[in-house]
């Protein structure tokens, strides 16, 4: 446990330094397109209400708090989950990199009513118009990983036999 602790901790912290920095620090709030890379990867500021990709954004405001208690319900099931099951480190890594990213989106529908982004990627000429954060690539890369790397149980009650 003491993994997806330390997994959790970073993912959060980075993805809201790097918030910090990027929008309020760059001011790309106000400016609201940096090329850093271009095409490759851009700073472009965006407020997302609702799910991946701004699904469902222009939902009640509700929405909102229903977002935060399915984040939070997730999180504990992740964490019930791994609790339960006699997984190696990696997988914990895995599992914290999904909480910590899923409360660091947390923290800004709290703060601001909205996620905010600022990730934009294209490639090879096309125009990628979405906008994401790292704690999106940390819930990305945590369930991955959980998915790749984490024990299948069917695989322990066949050796039990």
């Amino acid at each position: 446990m003491r993994a997806l602790a330390w997994a959790a901790v970073a993912a959060f912290a980075i993805d809201q330094l790097s918030k910090y920095l990027v929008i309020h620090q760059m001011e790309l709030w106000r400016i609201r397109a940096v090329d850093v890379l271009p095409p490759v990867l851009n700073f472009r500021y965006g407020e997302n209400r609702g799910i991946n990709f701004g699904l469902f954004g222009d939902a009640p405001e509700a929405s909102r708090w229903v977002l935060i208690g399915l984040a939070l319900v997730i999180c504990v099931a992740v964490l019930i989950w791994v609790r339960r099951h006699d997984i190696g480190p990696w997988p914990q890594v895995g599992a914290g990199f999904l909480i910590g990213g899923a409360l660091a989106n947390v923290l800004d529908r709290l703060i601001y009513g909205y996620v905010l982004d600022f990730l934009n990627m294209s490639c090879c000429g096309i125009n990628n118009p979405f906008v994401f954060n790292l704690a999106d690539v940390f819930i990305f890369g945590g369930a991955l990983m959980l998915v790749f790397l984490a024990p299948d149980p069917k695989d322990k009650t066949k050796k039990g036999q």
